[in-house]
């Protein structure tokens, strides 16, 4: 089939500049053209949540190598607990000499001494009603940040959705930003409440009535030129039972000031392009399409790319036909106007959950016959990386809409066909066959077609079942499921040097069977909108086990995939950790060599100029490991214990001299570096 027509909109994109990929540029200009990373002998920054704008996770700080990363220690620990914090969801920026990060459910605003892990200030808003209901409080990911006139300043993105913006030495408001916001306790400047610019009506205290919707925010600003855009998010769609719900529209203001300056629908108006996607006039009433993953920017050419995740109701949308733009899109937004340049929908009428959970990937490839291609690309959790041309959105290589099953829910229409990128290969397994289930003994084989014959499995976007599905399946199968592939928690990384895109998974399917709307919404503490839909998600269905514990499918149960994306072919695919010993050790396994299936944990990574790093776990389950592997061949070239599994993300810099590792472990922040680096005098708070 043929793929459906890419759209374009907006005016021409600016010519752009390609730099050398040479190292030796890297180490006097910033990275690839698109990235404020200072790199000098002694100061390598990480300007943004992912290091540089492109949202590589890359450093070329070199001190770090194979032959001395057994030499790692801990410099220091940060502890957040005095803030509560506790999901690890924030990378640190280091920037003009300090670590800023945001902790604990109020986002509070933390100042870092490098050297030390000495706290310089903190900061937070003071507490409203709309901040306490948020449902991802602590999953601010990280800062904004930008120079005004030479001066550090941070911006934050709250969970009652305000954009603060603070100075980055004294942790005060910033003077002249935003206004007066009525609200007991708020500062006179440095807050804007965004409410005010989303078109709905609010309390400035407790926010949009909760049967009009909700919004909150999940991840930071990124500021783009003298543009500071914001994204949003709502509350998890599988925690709803209602249609309404307010879209997650795109925001923007100006740096110095905090003047609003644009608005992207991301639910198109009437005369939009995109609107004629909703049928049954569902535009008026259903809302998310948030943009809750991080943002990435292409600053010389003024465009933000805004990853979105499906409308209101995850599993289900029959009250909302049509493919719904711009739900489970690609978005690239012109950053001064506002203007949509060009868009990709991945997901066509998504009920998979399939949300992008990733901020894209810029990187400048060498195509072989073609030359320079500027490049941006969107890890999914359906498996699959989706790549383009970042000016312009034409794909990489082609794309094809292929056949997809049918629902047979009531009320469900579900898009006939959805998007196949020829290249790269898929990074996990897709759907669930009989080929894919545990085939060590045949009793274990046997065991799993047993326990599958209760369960509808299928292809890559089989549709959920409904609670009196005929055939009487407990759920279908979603593979990968909404917690496997590519996720929230497994960032990718890239090295701009090479053309390189590692991406992390593991494997891990979604049970799903849906239940009447009002069954679903007495699930709910406090639902949003006021009309129950026909279905939607209840309690989790009992998922497959088998009586040894073992996994139904075959390993690896977690991967490192690097592509070589210049060829869009990969390049080699590793297990990740150790194997656990609840598989190596498992009786129904005795005498079987089980080889190296990966720990099936969601893992880490930050790319350095001389390796790939990442934390997983030993064999026992509870030794935190941080391997350094080769980043062309996969070669493990070091491996050390640390204190704890690092989550979310990594990121490395270099401070005086050394290059650090951060490790977010909870509440804490662990800085890894060679000896040399450590503080002669401070302490940790």
């Amino acid at each position: 089939m043929k793929a459906r027509p890419l759209t374009i909109s907006g005016s021409k994109p600016n010519k752009l500049t390609h730099l050398s990929l040479l190292a030796t540029v890297l180490c006097i200009l910033p990275q690839i053209g698109m990235s404020q990373n200072l790199v000098t002998d002694d100061t390598a920054e990480w300007f943004t949540l992912g290091g540089d704008y492109a949202h590589t996770r890359y450093t070329p700080a070199d001190e770090i190598t194979a032959e001395n990363f057994d030499e790692l220690e801990v410099a220091w620990e940060w502890d957040g607990s005095s803030f509560n914090g506790q999901s690890g969801r924030s990378t640190p920026t280091y920037v003009d000499g300090k670590l800023f990060t945001v902790s604990g459910a109020r986002r509070n605003v933390v100042a870092i001494d490098p050297k030390t892990g000495e706290t310089l200030w903190s900061y937070r808003l003071p507490n409203t009603g709309r901040w306490e209901y948020s449902m991802r409080a602590s999953y601010g990911k990280g800062i904004g940040y930008s120079r005004i006139d030479g001066k550090g300043v941070v911006y934050i993105s709250t969970p009652g959705f305000f954009l603060v913006a603070l100075d980055a030495d004294t942790g005060a408001p910033l003077e002249g930003f935003g206004g007066q916001v009525p609200v007991d306790g708020f500062p006179a400047t440095g807050v804007v409440d965004m409410l005010a610019d989303l078109g709905h009506p609010y309390d400035p205290y407790e926010g949009i009535p909760l049967e009009t919707g909700y919004i909150t925010t999940s991840s930071p600003p990124i500021v783009v030129n003298d543009t500071i855009v914001v994204g949003n998010s709502a509350e998890q769609g599988y925690l709803q039972a209602r249609v309404e719900n307010v879209p997650g529209d795109i925001l923007a203001y100006d740096k110095t000031t905090g003047a609003f300056k644009w608005k992207f629908n991301v639910i198109p108006q009437p005369g939009e392009y995109g609107h004629e996607t909703w049928e049954n006039d569902a535009w008026q009433w259903t809302g998310d399409v948030s943009s809750w993953a991080p943002l990435t920017a292409d600053p010389e050419n003024n465009i933000v790319y805004v990853p979105t995740n499906p409308p209101t109701i995850d599993y289900y949308g029959g009250f909302r036909p049509g493919d719904g733009l711009f739900g489970t899109s690609l978005i690239a937004l012109d950053t001064e106007t506002g203007e949509r340049r060009w868009h990709f929908q991945t997901v066509h009428h998504d009920v998979w959950n399939y949300d992008n959970p990733a901020a894209p990937i810029q990187l400048d490839l060498n195509i072989p016959g073609r030359g320079i291609v500027p490049s941006v690309s969107q890890v999914t959790k359906q498996g699959f990386v989706y790549s383009f041309d970042r000016l312009t959105g034409e794909p990489i290589w082609p794309m094809e809409e292929r056949a997809v099953p049918a629902s047979m829910v009531p009320g469900e229409k579900l898009s006939t066909t959805q998007p196949f990128p020829s290249k790269p290969p898929a990074f996990e397994m897709q759907g669930l066959t009989e080929g894919d289930l545990i085939d060590f003994t045949p009793a274990l084989r046997r065991e799993a077609l047993e326990v599958m014959a209760n369960y509808d499995m299928g292809p890559l976007f089989n549709p959920p079942i409904h609670s009196d599905d005929p055939a009487g399946k407990i759920a279908s199968a979603m593979c990968p499921g909404d917690g496997g592939g590519a996720n929230i928690n497994n960032p990718p990384v890239a090295d701009p040097t090479s053309g390189f895109l590692y991406v992390t998974s593991r494997k891990a399917c979604s049970w799903q069977r849906i239940i009447p709307g009002e069954e679903a919404d007495a699930r709910i503490d406090a639902p949003t909108g006021s009309t129950f839909a026909a279905y939607a998600n209840g309690a989790r269905p009992r998922a497959p086990r088998l009586a040894s514990g073992l996994p139904y499918f075959k390993p690896p149960y977690s991967t490192i995939t690097a592509y070589d994306m210049n060829t869009g072919e990969i390049a080699f695919q590793v297990p990740t950790g150790e194997t656990p010993d609840r598989i190596r050790n498992n009786p129904a396994l005795e005498g079987i060599d089980v080889g190296d299936t990966g720990t099936g944990n969601a893992i880490t990574m930050v790319t350095t100029a001389n390796m790939l790093v990442y934390s997983d776990m030993d064999h026992d389950g509870e030794t935190a490991l941080l391997y350094g592997i080769d980043k062309k061949t996969g070669e493990e070239v070091g491996k050390i214990e640390v204190p704890a599994q690092s989550r979310y993300g990594m990121s490395s810099w270099m401070h005086d001299g050394h290059q650090y590792i951060i490790l977010q472990t909870g509440s804490k922040l662990t800085a890894m570096a060679l000896p040399g680096a450590q503080p002669t005098g401070g302490a940790a708070h």
